[in-house]
């Protein structure tokens, strides 16, 4: 596996807050590893909140979820996916799938830092892969909150607004004028400025950086038999049975996952006689638009 690092500088003047990074090797799953980063705030000893973002994003997405949750006695983690921000990026496609993220994040997550009882916040990708986590770990989790994302199975056909972004990827990829920070401001409702577009766009110096967003909207099962189907099918099914709490805080103008929230709070025994807050003026990327409110909503949930 040929494996790219972005320099520490694209990282350096970045609008904050951000703590600064930890890093940590994970087995690569080709006989190699692949080096992580992740940033974390609060105490030591404070409850774990393990904040995963989806794609094209990075730990920066969480800059001002972050200092709310340490404020209130959490322990705030947030790694970096395989492929994204400080983290290690597999130079091709096709050294991405689903069943090697979740294997990474959970490498990171149990392996190395050895968390337990945790509080996981999955938004877009950090809910496909948090989900599964749960499933496949749930003595591991105190509770879940699962903003802006879903489980796909491939069983029914994504929106037209997915297929469409999907296909923006693809041919931006192609063409070589993949720009994230673009990708990311089109999933918010407030103006992004100019600093915290660039901030989206440092992990990618140059397109041969950027195999994990090109790969990531391949790798969603939109098809019965996709290789990821029958492993969230299983999640599935144990998901159903489980009583860990679960809130599902999504935004008010997201049409990408808003169907999501409907079928997770109808499925999942610990969403059942909830409420589940609608968080207002924030699009896709809630975290941007509204980083406080949600997490206010996560201290309130997992308080």
């Amino acid at each position: 596996m040929r494996v790219l690092r972005t320099p520490d500088e694209r990282f350096v003047g970045l609008p904050g807050p951000l703590p600064a990074p930890s890093y940590a090797d994970v087995p690569d799953g080709d006989g190699g590893t692949l080096r992580m980063a992740w940033v974390a705030d609060g105490p030591q000893d404070g409850p774990p909140v393990l904040l995963l973002h989806g794609e094209p994003t990075w730990s920066f997405l969480y800059r001002t979820v972050i200092p709310v949750l340490a404020a209130a006695g959490f322990r705030a983690i947030a790694p970096d996916l395989v492929g994204f921000g400080r983290s290690d990026k597999p130079a091709e496609i096709g050294d991405h799938s689903y069943a090697r993220h979740v294997e990474w994040t959970r490498a990171l997550a149990f392996d190395v830092l050895g968390l337990e009882r945790v509080t996981v916040v999955g938004q877009d990708w950090g809910g496909l892969i948090g989900l599964r986590l749960v499933a496949e770990h749930p003595e591991r989790f105190a509770r879940v909150v699962a903003a802006n994302t879903g489980l796909p199975t491939g069983d029914t056909d994504m929106p037209d607004v997915w297929w469409a972004f999907r296909r923006a990827v693809e041919k931006a990829g192609a063409a070589g004028t993949l720009d994230v920070g673009r990708l990311v401001a089109s999933g918010c409702v407030h103006p992004m400025s100019d600093d915290v577009r660039a901030a989206y766009a440092a992990p990618f110096p140059d397109l041969s950086y950027a195999a994990g967003p090109r790969a990531m909207p391949l790798l969603v099962p939109t098809a019965p038999d996709d290789p990821a189907s029958d492993a969230n099918r299983a999640a599935w099914d144990v998901l159903r049975a489980l009583e860990i709490p679960v809130l599902c805080p999504f935004s008010d103008s997201d049409p990408i996952t808003g169907p999501w929230r409907a079928l997770l709070a109808r499925e999942l025994p610990g969403a059942a006689a909830r409420q589940h807050p609608t968080i207002a003026g924030a699009g896709h990327f809630l975290q941007e638009d509204a980083g406080p409110e949600l997490a206010a909503a996560v201290v309130e949930f997992a308080r």
